[in-house]
């Protein structure tokens, strides 16, 4: 569906200027959920300076985010307890916060230890 070119003329008259976008797809991002619209008709105006997006029709679906947690090797908490003397769960914790990064968790549990 595409917006019918005499309007688009009617809006320039008005002094809005607008474009049709060729969009495959609009994915719209919040902190828990993606929305994505395929095959949108998508139109982009400039009215008073100001620029405005329209989406319309399209296939809507609905995506939870899921937080992907860094897989944490036994290997790499027992290196870590090695080089820092820390307990297991502080060594795991340090390394969920550094996602992984066994030198940020290393240097993060020996600064605690300096302090």
């Amino acid at each position: 569906m595409k917006v019918n070119p005499k309007d688009l003329k009617k809006l320039e008259r008005m002094g809005v200027k607008t474009q049709n976008i060729e969009a495959q797809r609009v994915i719209i991002e919040t902190d828990k959920e993606r929305i994505v619209i395929e095959s949108p008709m998508v139109t982009k105006a400039n009215v008073m300076g100001q620029e405005v997006i329209t989406i319309m029709g399209g296939e809507t679906r609905t995506e939870s985010k899921v937080e992907a947690k860094p897989q944490i090797n036994e290997d790499d908490v027992r290196f870590v307890m090695e080089q820092t003397g820390k307990p297991e769960n502080a060594v795991r914790e340090a390394l969920l916060k550094a996602n992984g990064d066994i030198a940020k968790a290393i240097l993060s549990l020996t600064e605690a230890q300096g302090s």
